[in-house]
């Protein structure tokens, strides 16, 4: 996958985490993104979306789609899908759940472990690695893989 940009980080604890969520919630385009979120258990993936969602007006539980591997959220600005792959077995899955429908209509995209559907998700707009370090802080690589993702990069509040 090509990489048009990318940027470092270092989120030293979870308050780390939050607020570059609220830097990302704000960046223009985001709601029409797809965003693919990669790292080991426990590495943050959950935790940033959550953080996201929050930014965004989510309110109430946010539950974790483990089991489900998909929640969706209706808010103002649009629908947003939170995926996760972990325990997705079957490529047959993809096509009987309707995800490659929900891929194509517009909305923000949050996919986690998106290796375990590999083949069958578009091209991420963004690409977040997040590497759990000794000290518990995390090491963040963000790659744009499209145009739109570099400019969600470039739009990314200070």
């Amino acid at each position: 996958m090509r990489i048009l940009e990318s940027r470092h980080l270092l989120w030293p604890d979870e308050a780390a985490t939050e607020a570059f969520a609220a830097r990302l919630a704000q960046a223009p385009g985001l709601m029409n993104s797809s965003i693919e979120l990669h790292g080991s258990l426990g590495a943050g993936k959950t935790s940033l979306v959550r953080h996201l969602l929050r930014a965004l007006g989510v309110t109430g539980r946010i539950k974790s789609p483990s089991y489900a591997v998909l929640e969706s959220y209706e808010l103002p600005q649009g629908e947003v899908s939170h995926f996760d792959f972990y325990r997705f077995a079957d490529p047959r899955e993809w096509e009987d759940a309707g995800f490659r429908e929900i891929f194509t209509r517009p909305g923000l995209k949050l996919s986690e472990w998106p290796e375990k559907a590999e083949g069958m998700l578009p091209t991420p707009d963004l690409r977040i690695w997040l590497d759990t370090q000794d000290d518990d802080s995390r090491r963040v690589e963000l790659q744009a893989c499209t145009a739109e993702g570099q400019a969600l990069l470039q739009g990314l509040p200070a």
